[in-house]
């Protein structure tokens, strides 16, 4: 049952919450980390011109030409030209997401193998370098297609009206995708994809194959993307259930101890009050019954008895005596010799005692201690001569307890024994009269607690 009563059940509460929390913001940090790295790939040859998009990698790349193209003059050198040595290629760069997280940003550097001429690009700007004379050149066109040629110190050419943009072996250009609304180039969605375009022209029979496009980019993954996430909001779950049910039981255990402990006190009192008629036949003998009880009661916490069992036995000692009710007072109060038949009539208590009790269901055998705690260990005691272990234990623990009082206490024939003597006479009797280990707990108890004789 999970109860939030203890102390210790609300420090395990407490520690548990403490690593869903960790948990929580472990995955919080851990994805926050994601988001900020950069990812790079590098893709070239068949893995970057190919029809067939590869989905080995998290973001894959195809650069596929469109079926149609077109050829013209480019006469470089001057040198009178009339047939076509170049051809036009529209390329598609399809960039694939292959994951379950956004690509939240991405850019791509496409550095070239050989001599292109670059038309036109959409959806995004392009920074382009060039090296010239051991130096380079670098500026960067917000939107090829709005590109007005004498705005750039670039490297160009000019054909049929055309100008073109020249790329040399080792030239590159950075493509940054557009952020507008109108490009919707960014975010890629998870499995999906973009589709940037270039246009570009090549020798005849040539290729930019062998160029290589470096591709840079940046996830952005929810939190309930993490799987730490939802292992603590899973456990967040199962700690609010668990201190619910223990709340509930925290309340049910405190109103059953409640009314436990208002059931005995009522059962302390009526118990108390019964007893008080019986120790009130015999003046000399007043309190007793709460004395032997409360002996008793130490003894068994010292035998590590606890809670209810420990107030068993207790109400079971306080009613030890009961069947006195049922002896006359004459023969109680009597200050002389008892003769044969009064000492019959005494030791009839037991009995009587064990009989009065048989119907008191609530306290299970309480009826053991009134019968037999004029027994002795060694098997001359009464009412049956029961002996050793065979005697009930409460009865045991009863009898060392009555026996210490009737010590420590005046009766009508004699005043109460010495401390020494009482010690002696415990000791002198235990196998006899006493149970020897109840008896060792009690002269300890003595030792320990020396107020007791003046009780």
């Amino acid at each position: 049952m999970i109860s939030f009563s203890s102390k210790k059940s609300r420090i395990v509460f407490a520690l548990i919450l403490a690593v869903i929390i960790v948990l929580f913001a472990v995955s919080v940090i851990r994805t926050n980390a994601f988001n900020r790295m950069k990812h790079t790939a590098v893709f070239s040859g068949p893995t970057l011109f190919s029809p067939e998009d590869s989905k080995a990698a998290e973001v894959s790349v195809s650069a596929v030409p469109r079926g149609s193209t077109w050829t013209k003059v480019f006469d470089l050198d001057s040198e009178g030209l009339t047939d076509h040595n170049f051809q036009a290629y529209t390329y598609d760069f399809t960039i694939s997401n292959n994951t379950r997280d956004e690509v939240k940003s991405f850019s791509f550097r496409l550095t070239f193998n050989r001599l292109v001429f670059l038309m036109s690009g959409w959806n995004g700007s392009v920074e382009i370098h060039q090296k010239i004379n051991g130096g380079e050149i670098v500026s960067t066109i917000p939107d090829l297609r709005d590109f007005v040629p004498s705005d750039y110190p670039l490297e160009m050419v000019t054909f049929d009206g055309e100008t073109l943009v020249v790329m040399k072996a080792g030239d590159y250009f950075i493509y940054t995708p557009s952020s507008s609304m109108n490009a919707v180039e960014m975010p890629i969605e998870p499995h999906e994809g973009t589709t940037p375009g270039f246009i570009l022209y090549t020798a005849i029979g040539e290729s930019i194959e062998a160029s290589t496009l470096e591709l840079e980019y940046v996830f952005y993954r929810t939190l309930t993307s993490d799987p730490l996430f939802w292992i603590s909001l899973g456990a967040m779950a199962l700690w609010l259930i668990a201190l619910a049910i223990a709340l509930i039981t925290t309340a049910q255990v405190r109103k059953y101890n409640q009314r436990h402990e208002r059931d005995n006190e009522i059962i302390n009192e009526s118990i108390e009050t019964f007893t008080g008629f019986i120790d009130a036949k015999d003046p000399y003998t007043n309190g007793h019954s709460k004395r032997v009880a409360r002996y008793t009661r130490m003894i068994a916490e010292r035998m590590g008895y606890e809670g209810e069992e420990l107030d068993r036995i207790y109400y079971t000692a306080l009613l030890h005596d009961c069947g006195k009710i049922g002896v006359p007072d004459n023969i109680l109060g009597k200050p002389g010799k008892l003769t044969e038949e009064e000492f019959r009539i005494i030791k009839s208590h037991t009995v009587i005692g064990g009989d009065i009790l048989r119907s008191f269901k609530s306290l299970e055998n309480v009826g053991e201690g009134a019968l037999y705690h004029h027994e002795r260990y060694d098997g001359t005691g009464y009412p049956e001569g029961r002996a050793g272990e065979a005697i009930p234990l409460i009865a045991r623990m009863i009898c060392v307890a009555d026996s210490f009082d009737a010590m420590n206490s005046n009766r009508v024939y004699r005043h109460k024994l010495t401390r020494e003597l009482i010690l002696r006479e415990i000791e002198t009797n235990k196998g006899l009269q006493f149970d020897p280990q109840i008896a060792d707990v009690m002269l300890k108890l003595l030792r320990d607690s020396e107020e007791l004789f003046d009780i």
